[in-house]
């Protein structure tokens, strides 16, 4: 149960930032699993990537994960850590491990014995070839690739897409040589994949994140809130997602754009212009009177959630007589809450979705059909 828990864990984490791939499995039999070592990531990919019914123990540098207390409950705790003295004493920490081997677990080791911020596979220690070798239970290379941008040696966390890829075992006696060759194979064919992506992904993240990305965020919800159809969440669907480092902006520049498309909408309607507004009802507009009677500018605060485009509701608070700075603060949080929200929500999407880049046609086919049907619904809803 403890191994399937921290399975889990690692992999909602890894999954979070950037997402986790695994190709290969492991004997049924216990083995000994040996592994590149470029980050202190290598432990969650290798504990999210391999079976929990090997409840997999992974050996620690006893001097630094053991030196203090929080230390060792953290490695003990989320990582199945055992130490393993680098100054002597190392190979007793291993051997005693041969009866877990015997008894079907797996025991990770990372024998290089320290990480390698190069990239580059080093020398392997023989210790955990003699405990395979005592044990009776195969080698199984492992090579590791994306954790070195994930979390770099003395560097700080960020997105990447980590990869794990479990080699063929290994015989018992094999030597410290051949599982650092089997290793090292297996890691530069790991990092020379490439990520497969959609061309139209591509292009709608060159243009997210460039200089048009804002103001096109901007035109798009300032026409909404006038006139256009099109509400300014879909367009955050489409761009967020494929740049989702941008959402942020691109989130924020659509409700500057909604807040001064909605204030133009108010003096307009003021002044007795009416602006077309197309999939907009009669019912829409007497709901949004009765509100604004009611409530003031404070009635836009149910623009989020009941439908009615934001165009409605400036429009008819300007036919009220509203007053603009009533006006700007209500709109301002209520757009904020839902335009923002919205956006840093795709956004999210967009990476825990990135190893399904390819798929980013399809899911604008989803998108483009979701919102049409909801779209459909609402107005007739209001009709």
């Amino acid at each position: 149960m403890c191994a399937a828990l921290r399975r889990a864990l690692w992999w909602v984490v890894l999954t979070l930032t950037g997402g986790v791939e695994r190709r290969g499995r492991l004997p049924r039999t216990g083995c000994v699993v040996v592994a590149n070592h470029s980050s202190h990531a290598d432990t969650a990919a290798l504990l999210a990537a391999l079976d929990a019914r090997h409840a997999p123990a992974i050996g620690a540098a006893a001097d630094y994960w053991f030196a203090s207390p929080w230390r060792r409950r953290i490695c003990r705790r989320l990582a199945a850590g055992f130490p393993v003295r680098r100054t002597g004493g190392g190979m007793d920490d291993l051997l005693a491990h041969v009866d877990a081997l015997c008894a079907g677990r797996a025991v990770v080791l990372f024998p290089e014995g320290t990480r390698r911020p190069d990239g580059e596979v080093g020398s392997f220690h023989r210790g955990a070839l003699v405990l395979a070798e005592r044990a009776g239970v195969p080698v199984v290379p492992v090579g590791i690739a994306g954790t070195d941008r994930l979390l770099p040696k003395h560097g700080r966390l960020r997105s990447a897409v980590v990869r794990v890829r479990i080699g063929e075992p290994l015989p018992p006696t094999a030597t410290p040589q051949e599982a650092r060759d089997a290793v090292a194979a297996l890691h530069a064919r790991t990092r020379a994949e490439t990520l497969r992506d959609s061309a139209a992904r591509r292009r709608v993240a060159a243009v997210a994140s460039s200089r048009l990305g804002p103001p096109l965020a901007f035109a798009w919800a300032f026409a909404e809130a006038l006139s256009w159809p099109l509400m300014p969440e879909l367009l955050l669907g489409i761009a967020c997602v494929a740049a989702p480092r941008r959402a942020l902006t691109l989130s924020l520049s659509a409700l500057a754009g909604s807040v001064v498309g909605g204030l133009l909408a108010l003096h307009l309607a003021a002044g007795g212009l009416h602006l077309p507004a197309p999939l907009t009802t009669d019912r829409m507009r007497a709901e949004v009177r009765a509100e604004l009677s009611a409530e003031g500018a404070a009635a836009v605060r149910h623009q989020p959630w009941n439908g009615i485009p934001f165009k409605v509701y400036g429009a008819e608070a300007g036919r009220s007589g509203t007053g603009t700075a009533q006006w700007l603060a209500e709109a301002s949080r209520a757009r904020g809450a839902r335009t923002v929200s919205v956006g840093l929500a795709f956004g999210a999407f967009g990476l825990l979705m990135r190893r399904y880049r390819r798929f980013y046609g399809v899911y604008l086919v989803l998108l483009g059909g979701g919102f049409t049907l909801g779209l459909s619904l609402i107005v007739a809803g209001w009709r």
